[in-house]
């Protein structure tokens, strides 16, 4: 652990139903000082070209808790229909022609200590989505 008094968070995007990094994602932060308290947002971001959110704010001191919110939806709605093209047995291709995001907004809230680094990848596709501890 380092002598850091606050912790710190990092995050990216992989749409992994075509391999790629997911580009343009909006992403907020918000932290807490404990688990009755209320959320204050921090700010947020946007993922580059490689899925990296590079400048989220930097978390108070005392934080506890922090909430990530990614909106997913504006960025399926941007892609889907190359995605679907690009891909023979797409969802959009063989279902009953729905297109966009299942999940239109992916919320992760994950427990911190001071000191430690966070880095949280989202691994997404227009129907489900995985989140864990990366390093």
């Amino acid at each position: 652990m380092s002598n850091r008094t606050t912790a710190s968070v990092s995050t990216h995007i992989l749409d992994t139903s075509i391999g790629r990094p997911a580009t343009g994602v909006a992403v907020r932060l918000a932290a807490r000082a404990r688990r009755d308290a209320d959320w204050q947002a921090l700010g947020g971001s946007a993922t580059d070209a490689d899925g990296r959110c590079k400048d989220l704010p930097a978390l108070p001191e005392g934080t506890t808790h922090v909430r990530l919110d990614f909106a997913v939806e504006a960025y399926f709605e941007r892609s889907d229909k190359k995605q679907a093209d690009a891909q023979q047995d797409a969802p959009a291709n063989r279902d009953s022609g729905a297109r966009g995001a299942f999940f239109p907004e992916v919320t992760v809230t994950f427990a911190v200590a001071p000191g430690e680094h966070y880095h949280v990848p989202l691994l997404l596709t227009p129907f489900g989505y995985s989140v864990y501890r990366g390093s």
